[in-house]
């Protein structure tokens, strides 16, 4: 059976979701600051580096402005891009 990652629905409604994909040791580093940011946003990871980012809609500013901090220190090899709603 092959995994499938969440639909972006399934998180519940009014939360967002930023989808980027980095090296699998720089996880826990983005995990752990994201997740400390007083539940700023909570990281699934789909497989290796490649992780969904969720929040609730009325901090997509304050997550966005994260990660852009965030990809300065850690090198994003995709991302971040919003997931569409499906």
């Amino acid at each position: 059976m092959t995994y499938q990652p969440p639909r972006q629905e399934s998180f519940g409604e009014g939360m967002i979701v930023r989808r980027v994909v980095l090296r699998a040791k720089d996880v826990v580093f983005l995990k752990g600051v994201l997740e400390a940011s007083e539940g700023l946003a909570a990281v699934y990871a789909l497989s290796g580096g490649d992780l969904s980012i969720v929040s609730h809609a009325s901090r997509a500013e304050e997550l966005d402005a994260a990660l852009r901090e965030l990809a300065a220190e850690v090198p994003f090899l995709s991302g971040p891009h919003a997931e569409p709603l499906t």
